[in-house]
């Protein structure tokens, strides 16, 4: 932690090594607790949404069902297929379960940014973080922890030795690589915006709503990172690594007990990971809304339940679309990530760092100048593409006509 926390900044003692063994604790023990709860609230939305009961048994309104399903989980009998590799097959479970956690270790979790602060605190008279690290690269090590899981489902359906656990590693895989590329182009708009990798300083620029990133980038690469984060997250309407009508149950058909509970605990809790990500990004993170105040509270901590209010925005908007949209066809899921995502991502990043490199004091005929070229090189753009789609199209038709009688194979 030396040189990613004000703590390291005088070499450690042993009231800054507590903190730090504290402050893993936290994350650790919240992030379960936050998962276990997201099942449950899940499961009792949507039943609510379908007119249904929901879990209603165990515990008051059914809160522990999600304790008591862990436990049974627990103790389940493991196996392993025959054909399996053993090493690969243990190891995957792993490599989906491990980043959804480490990715907390750079999120701001409250911490008090108004009024140009930077969100430090002092505890027991050392000044620290309301998150583990602040490394420089923090947004490079989110992103290089959610590429890991792309690692995990792969290895899950190839090591099991069977074909439909590959069938759905091999979409997994596509389909997350795929959406990966729209969404780092949609975070390099925050980049730009912001200036900095570093997590607490993107927060710290957001100082009022007019500053968040989410309009300052102008909405769209929001509106591509939500939808990207939901394609990775195998989240409906893009959940088609799990499409049970089709795959059994995807990647994962091989895996049993306490195994099969991690890549379910892994899913659950990278939505409530991702939807931390996005607050941070483009919300503000603890931030205030509109400059408010909630009294009678402190500001470190009055900025870790803004924090909160606005993370089960998103979740409940992940419950809602779970709730509400039918699955996608894979062609189409493909075509849109592909021809749809790529190319306005990629465009819109072009319009914002030619708005910044043409027009840095933002005047409106210079910013209009701007605005007017990339509209004309992104009509001729999507029209050169739009050319080369219906080539294509005429090319599969007429090598997918049948050759007549006598003509040269």
């Amino acid at each position: 932690m030396i040189g990613i926390d004000p703590l390291g900044t005088g070499g450690l003692l042993w009231t800054s090594l507590m903190i730090i063994i504290v402050k893993v604790l936290v994350i650790f023990v919240v992030s379960l607790v936050a998962t276990m709860l997201m099942i449950w609230g899940e499961r009792k939305v949507v039943s609510g949404m379908h007119n249904r009961i929901g879990p209603n048994k165990a515990g008051p309104w059914g809160i522990m069902q999600s304790l008591a399903d862990g436990i049974k989980a627990f103790f389940k009998e493991t196996f392993r297929p025959s054909n399996s590799d053993p090493f690969l097959y243990r190891l995957a479970p792993y490599l989906m379960f491990v980043p959804a956690f480490l990715i907390w270790s750079v999120i701001p979790l409250g911490g008090d940014f108004t009024d140009g602060q930077d969100g430090t605190v002092t505890i027991f008279g050392q000044v620290t973080r309301l998150q583990l690290a602040d490394p420089q690269i923090g947004i490079l090590f989110v992103l290089a922890m959610s590429s890991i899981a792309v690692y995990g489902v792969m290895l899950a359906g190839w090591a099991s030795g069977s074909k439909y656990p590959l069938l759905g590693a091999v979409r997994g895989s596509a389909q997350m690589i795929s959406y990966e590329a729209a969404l780092g182009l949609s975070l390099a708009a925050v980049l730009l915006a912001s200036g900095s990798l570093s997590t607490s300083r993107i927060v710290e620029t957001q100082n009022s709503v007019l500053d968040w990133n989410i309009i300052a980038t102008g909405i769209v690469p929001f509106a591509i990172f939500l939808i990207a984060t939901t394609a990775e997250l195998n989240r409906p309407p893009f959940d088609l690594v799990e499409a049970e009508q089709e795959l059994v149950s995807g990647f994962n058909t091989e895996y049993g007990g306490i195994a099969f509970a991690l890549f379910f605990l892994a899913e659950f809790m990278n939505v409530i990971t991702m939807s931390g990500v996005i607050v941070t990004l483009f919300l503000g993170g603890p931030q205030p809304i509109g400059g408010l105040d909630i009294p009678f509270i402190p500001g470190a901590i009055e900025g870790t339940l803004w924090f909160v209010l606005k993370l089960l925005v998103f979740l409940y908007m992940y419950i809602w679309l779970r709730a509400t949209l039918p699955r996608l066809r894979y062609d189409q899921l493909m075509d849109f990530g592909w021809k749809v995502l790529i190319p306005v991502a990629l465009g819109w990043f072009l319009l914002l760092a030619a708005l910044r490199q043409f027009s840095p004091n933002g005047d409106f005929v210079d910013s209009l100048r701007v605005t007017g070229i990339c509209i004309v090189v992104g009509i001729a753009a999507i029209a050169l593409f739009m050319a080369a789609l219906r080539v294509s199209q005429k090319n599969r038709e007429r090598a997918a006509e049948p050759q007549q009688e006598g003509s040269p194979v």
